[in-house]
């Protein structure tokens, strides 16, 4: 929004002078305004005319606003001594020159913004490529780069994305610390989340899609999705376990019965979202396809890998807990059933 430049009056006042004949800045700025641009006052007089009044201004000729000397012999009202004028060129001086039509400012600072709305792709991949411009990344040390609009709620988003991430990691965690009844278990199913996340930052890539506001959103979808895999496995396990059943064939026994929902549900999520990966339909698949991209692929390596790591994991977990327990039992007493 750069405005064009035109021709401007500069004024420039002389403290000193100013000061000895008791002139202040603003006294020269109205005089001269009021002789070039003119003044317009509610009780100054009108012409009036038959259907209107039409004030009246007085100002200089336009050919006498072009003259420096002219306007520098225009009196200024000065208060030593009072009631006496002083003449513009005794405490300024002019000139004439260039300048901006318009100076647009962003916290008290000169600013000039450019506005691009992108035709095609992602915005955090056209804000990269204006960024990688050499003219852009040697800018003087005067000249900074502040993004705004949806570049700068972009920003945000990822400043404030980590921290949500990690309340609802700790949400999720306090909820099944509850659910449970035990506190290293839960920790079991939240090493899902590292396998989901993985396997979304491979969908991004394959897809050829930037990390934007709508694959944000598919990484919090992602975290309610492999979450709800990893229970199915804990929570039957637990619960053979209970039953009798040994440890590591409670393990097989889950992995073995809960794989068909965990693989129907990954099959039915992953159906609704192809259409958006590659577009099909008439709508602009350009929003949604990171979003789906995300989920798709999370979906895929947090299938496979859960039915995997989570055993093992939930392994380690049971005999940290056990050791845990033996640890907690004071020397001499009966043994009693401690659950971690």
């Amino acid at each position: 929004d750069r405005s064009l430049p035109r021709q401007e009056l500069t004024v420039t006042p002389d403290r000193l002078a100013m000061a000895d004949k008791g002139v202040t800045t603003q006294d020269i700025a109205t005089t001269l305004r009021v002789a070039t641009v003119g003044d317009y006052e509610q009780r100054l007089s009108k012409l009036n005319l038959d259907t209107r009044q039409i004030p009246i201004v007085v100002r200089l000729p336009d050919v006498a606003k072009q003259n420096v000397s002219q306007l520098e012999g225009l009196y200024v009202p000065s208060a030593l001594p009072p009631g006496q004028g002083v003449r513009v060129g005794e405490v300024a001086s002019l000139n004439f020159g260039t300048g901006p039509a318009q100076i647009s400012r962003l916290d008290r600072e000169r600013a000039i913004s450019i506005t691009v709305q992108p035709a095609n792709g992602e915005l955090g991949d056209l804000v990269q490529a204006v960024k990688a411009i050499p003219s852009m990344q040697q800018l003087p040390a005067s000249i900074t780069i502040i993004d705004q609009g949806q570049a700068e709620n972009m920003a945000e988003l990822f400043s404030g994305f980590v921290i949500a991430m990690s309340v609802g990691v700790v949400c999720i965690l306090g909820v099944l610390i509850l659910l449970f009844g035990r506190i290293l278990q839960p920790f079991t199913i939240l090493m899902a989340l590292p396998l989901s996340i993985g396997g979304a930052f491979v969908g991004l890539v394959i897809t050829k899609s930037s990390l934007s506001m709508p694959s944000m959103i598919g990484f919090i979808m992602l975290m309610g999705i492999a979450t709800k895999n990893s229970i199915l496995l804990v929570d039957y396990a637990l619960i053979a376990q209970r039953r009798g059943l040994a440890r590591f064939d409670a393990i097989i026994d889950s992995c073995r019965k809960r794989a068909r929902p965990i693989i129907m549900t990954t099959i039915a999520m992953g159906a609704g979202m192809l259409p958006l990966v590659f577009g099909w339909g008439d709508a602009d698949p350009t929003f949604r396809r990171p979003m789906a991209a995300a989920v798709l692929g999370g979906l895929v390596t947090s299938t496979l890998l859960s039915l995997v790591v989570i055993p093992v994991v939930y392994t380690l977990m049971d005999d940290l807990s056990g050791w845990f327990g033996k640890w907690l039992i004071p020397h001499g007493k009966e043994k009693e059933s401690v659950v971690i």
